[in-house]
């Protein structure tokens, strides 16, 4: 099949996104405070904060996971929040992938049926998604462990078998929340090598993280801080820019060398 996706266009774009929880006294606790971010084709976008500045909540709202109070998110052209719940669900199991913190593999399935599960729901034939999942663990160089268990593999080994599994249904979009926050330096160098090249396949990925080694392999650099954002450099092509006063920030600091 033909793509007939603009690569000039971006695969996300969040306008003036808010969010906000309410507090057990009364008030509400501000998390995010107009973010405005884009991210293209083949692009690897990290978001950088702390623990806290909102970096898990901003990928929640782009995944779905989570509502705004005010703004919008658009992915491939589409505004999220106009879909219809039944809607909602089949694009975002079409277009999105997921990585987090923690593998979240089931432990009674084995590595292929875990990362075929997502195939499996968006109801594509079997058979295709047997194949594919095949590609996809030969792809994350774990081939070899297709009928092993999670309790089975390293923690590295679970991670990438995660990343597979968010690749099963060729996504547009790969969202990563502190995917190597559990592994150790050896592993999480693998893993985000791993990202670079996922990322030069097509996809946009975008990667909320406080590592600075993996900022350093990325396209474009955000910060998030205090639920505000700004451009803090770049390692590479600059595409994807955040900022918290309503538009691109492209003079919030200099390039990073």
């Amino acid at each position: 099949m033909t793509d007939t996706h603009d690569p000039r266009a971006p695969v996300l774009s969040v306008r003036g996104v808010e969010k906000s929880y309410p507090l057990p006294g009364g008030g509400r606790l501000p998390v995010l405070q107009g973010v405005d971010l884009e991210v293209f084709p083949g692009e690897m976008a990290v978001l950088l904060g702390a623990s806290g500045t909102g970096k898990s909540t901003l990928l929640h709202v782009i995944g779905s996971l989570d509502t705004p109070d005010a703004g919008s998110v658009w992915i491939d052209g589409r505004d999220l929040f106009s879909f219809a719940p039944a809607e909602m669900a089949r694009f975002r199991s079409r277009t999105l992938g997921f990585v987090f913190q923690f593998h979240h593999l089931l432990p009674e399935f084995d590595a292929l049926e875990n990362v075929m599960m997502p195939g499996r729901l968006a109801r594509r034939p079997e058979s295709e998604v047997r194949r594919d999942a095949l590609a996809a663990l030969e792809r994350v160089g774990l081939a070899a462990r297709a009928s092993h268990r999670p309790g089975e593999l390293s923690g590295g080994e679970a991670q990438r078998v995660a990343v597979a599994r968010a690749l099963i249904n060729r996504p547009r979009l790969v969202l990563a929340d502190e995917p190597s926050g559990n592994l150790d330096r050896e592993n999480a160098d693998r893993l985000h090598a791993l990202l670079v090249e996922v990322a030069q396949s097509g996809p946009a990925v975008l990667v909320a993280t406080h590592n600075e080694r993996l900022s350093a392999l990325a396209d474009s650099v955000l910060t998030l801080d205090a639920g505000r954002t700004s451009r803090r450099g770049t390692a590479g092509r600059i595409r994807g820019t955040l900022s918290a006063e309503g538009g691109p920030n492209a003079d919030a600091m200099p390039e990073l060398p």
